[in-house]
């Protein structure tokens, strides 16, 4: 059975493991192409589009994270990946940890980008579901040109802006609506990072208003084995914004878990 989900493929299934990377809203998994093409040449790197994004269906109503974790358990099932690093960026962080959570020994090393473990709010909760029926209403358009300079910075390349801008606008709105319905709802995985012993890296733009340094911080402090990055010059998608300096914080990570037993 062909997999749910669209993906990208790359690079040689050799001995390292396999690099898993996750996307954040409202994007797609073009979003990790510096990283596809740093990390490619020496190892097999994968980055499906989340149901409702980039070219994988689009199911509207509502998408919990833990849909979302299972249709990439179902993917990489069906590529034969039986263990890998995981990284997800802001929504694909939490959809990380909900794997973690899920996968267990699976996940033998882990990434964490401009992301945060606490559950949503009251208020959060009104806030997304009220930004879902916006998108319904209104397609993406009006909310990429209003939060552009928030998921990148004000002084970003102005090519890094057009392609955030136009992944932005690319996505599905009832794709869109049922992840943020879904977030709204996530679980609270603070009491999850103890118990996370693998190599993990937290990385965090020092200009991200979304998921500030402060939240780097405690997801830093409550992993026992990670190192925390904090990339100058960027926002919330420093992956794009400052790809030399993340990928050089990634690479060291694959190090750290490539030396392990």
């Amino acid at each position: 059975m062909a997999p749910f989900l669209s993906y990208e493929d790359k690079g040689a299934d050799t001995s390292p493991l396999p690099l898993v990377l996750v996307h954040g809203h409202p994007f797609d998994r073009g979003m990790w192409a510096p990283q596809l093409a740093e990390f490619a040449a020496g190892r097999r790197v994968i980055a499906p589009d989340l149901r409702g994004y980039g070219a994988s269906p689009v199911v509207p109503g509502v998408t919990p994270l833990s849909a979302h974790a299972q249709d990439i358990e179902e993917l990489l099932d069906a590529l034969g990946v039986d263990r890998f690093v995981l990284g997800g960026l802001s929504m694909g962080g939490q959809i990380a940890m909900e794997c973690c959570a899920r996968l267990g020994d699976r996940v033998r090393g882990l990434l964490l980008a401009d992301t945060f473990a606490a559950p949503e709010t009251p208020e959060g909760r009104r806030g997304r579901n009220a930004m879902a029926d916006r998108l319904l209403r209104e397609g993406l358009r009006g909310y990429a040109d209003e939060v552009l300079e928030k998921m990148v910075a004000p002084y970003a390349a102005d090519d890094v802006k057009a392609r955030v801008h136009r992944m932005m606008t690319g996505t599905p709105p009832e794709g869109a609506a049922a992840a943020l319905r879904g977030r709204a709802e996530r679980p609270d995985y603070r009491g999850l990072l103890p118990r996370i012993t693998v190599p993990a890296l937290v990385v965090v733009g020092a200009d991200d208003t979304y998921t500030p340094v402060a939240d780097a911080r405690e997801l830093h402090a409550a992993l026992p084995d990670s190192v925390l990055r904090v990339i100058e010059g960027a926002a919330h998608m420093p992956n794009l914004e400052r790809p030399k300096e993340f990928n050089a914080a990634l690479r060291d990570l694959l190090i750290r878990v490539d030396s392990r037993p």
